[in-house]
C-alpha cells in the first residue's frame, strides 16, 4: 500500500493550496492517482472549499475525497493554526471490500453529536461547530460527512489528558446541573480539598472536570457559587461515585506516551489525528506535544489530523463526543 501526506500553506485560501497538498502527497507516495484522497482544510475556505474539494479530486484522479474545515491542520511535519492552509492524505492500492475493523471515519459541522451517529456503528472523527464537510469529492448539505478505508484496521487511541485528584466520592445533594454536596461537604469544598496548594486560591474552572466512568466524557465544571455549589454540563444523580480531575500538559503528555508506547511493536502504515482547538499548541505552550510524542515514536509515519471543538470516539456505551482529547487512528493493513 503507498500512503503519504501533504502540506500547503498560503496568505490566501485558494484551490491551488488543494492542488500543492495533494501534488506533494502524489509525489511521496510515488503514485501518479489515488484510490482515496483525505482532505482537510482550515476555516478560511469557507467561500472556496467546493472549488478546492474539485481541484483535489482533479489532481488526484479520484472522487473518493472526504474532509471537513477546521480550526488548525497538521501532518507528520508540523501543525499550523493561523493562516490559510490545506493538508492531504493520498492512500492507493485499496482492497475492495471494507471490514468491520475498521471505524467509520466521521467529520460533523453541528454543535453537537448527531443521534443517529451515537450507537449505529464506529465511528472516530472530529466535531467542528459551523465547519463544511465533504465526501464523494462533494459538499454535503447535511454538514455530516463519513469514509471508511478498505482493508484497513483501524485501531483508535483516545488520551483525554485528565490527572485523577479524587476519586471514590459519593453525590450526596445535587439538583440537575447543580452540583451542592460530595462526601459530606459542600461540592465547591470538596474540590477545592482535592486540588493541589497553588490551584487552591484560583479554581482554574477551565481545567477542571467531573468523572464518572473511564470511558466516559468528562463532565466540564461551568461556576462556582458563593453557597459552595458547582453548576455542572451535565446532570449527575445522588448516590452516584464520581471523581475529580484536571487537566495538566505533563499528565497528557505522559499519556499519549504511554498509549504509543503500546502500539510501538507494530508501527502502523498510517495514521489520523483529530485534536482539540483547546489542546495542542494552546494548550503545550506553542508546540503540540501529542504530535511530538507520535513522531518520536513513529518516525517516518504518514500522518494527517486537524485541530477543533469536539472529538468523536467510540466506547463500550457508543459512540461519544470528547472535548480537550486527543484521538488518534493507527491504521495497518488487514491481511497483515
Amino acid at each position: 500500500m503507498k500512503v503519504a501526506s501533504g502540506f500547503a500553506s498560503a496568505p490566501q485560501a485558494s484551490r491551488e493550496l488543494a492542488e500543492q497538498a495533494v501534488t506533494s502527497a502524489l509525489a511521496a507516495a510515488d503514485l501518479k492517482q489515488a484510490n482515496h484522497v483525505l482532505l482537510l482544510l482550515s476555516r478560511e475556505f469557507s467561500r472556496h472549499a467546493a472549488e478546492a474539494i474539485r481541484a483535489a479530486a482533479r489532481t488526484a484522479g479520484c472522487l473518493q475525497v472526504s474532509g471537513c474545515t477546521a480550526s488548525g491542520l497538521l501532518t507528520e511535519a508540523g501543525w499550523l493554526l493561523d493562516q490559510p492552509a490545506a493538508v492531504a492524505l493520498v492512500i492507493g492500492d485499496l482492497a475492495a471490500a471494507t471490514t468491520t475493523a475498521t471505524p467509520t471515519i466521521s467529520f460533523c459541522g453541528r454543535p453537537t453529536l448527531p443521534v443517529d451517529w451515537q450507537n449505529d456503528r464506529t465511528r472516530a472523527g472530529l466535531l467542528e461547530t459551523d465547519a463544511l464537510t465533504w465526501s464523494h469529492g462533494r459538499l454535503t448539505a447535511s454538514a455530516c460527512a463519513e469514509t471508511t478505508l478498505p482493508g484497513l484496521s483501524g485501531r483508535v487511541i483516545r488520551a483525554g489528558g485528565q490527572r485523577l485528584l479524587y476519586s471514590q466520592l459519593t453525590v450526596d445533594t445535587c439538583s440537575a446541573y447543580e452540583l451542592r454536596r460530595v462526601a459530606g461537604l459542600s461540592a465547591v469544598d470538596s474540590l477545592r480539598r482535592a486540588l493541589p496548594a497553588e490551584a487552591r486560591d484560583t479554581m482554574p474552572l477551565h481545567r477542571l472536570s467531573v468523572m464518572t466512568d473511564a470511558d466516559a466524557p468528562p463532565i466540564a465544571i461551568l461556576a462556582a457559587h458563593a453557597d459552595g455549589s458547582l453548576t455542572l454540563a451535565s446532570a449527575l444523580t445522588e448516590g452516584q461515585q464520581i471523581a475529580w480531575a484536571m487537566r495538566q500538559p505533563l499528565a497528557a503528555e505522559e499519556e499519549m506516551r504511554r498509549l504509543l508506547s503500546a502500539e510501538s511493536a507494530a508501527p502502523p502504515a498510517f495514521a489520523l489525528m483529530f485534536s482539540c482547538i483547546g489542546r495542542g499548541p494552546l494548550f503545550y505552550g506553542n508546540e503540540d506535544r501529542d504530535l511530538h510524542t507520535f513522531r518520536q515514536h513513529f518516525p517516518g509515519v504518514p500522518l494527517l489530523g486537524a485541530y477543533g471543538g469536539g472529538q468523536i470516539a467510540p466506547t463500550p456505551a457508543g459512540n461519544r463526543l470528547y472535548h480537550n482529547t486527543a484521538i488518534t487512528l493507527l491504521y495497518r493493513s488487514h491481511h497483515v
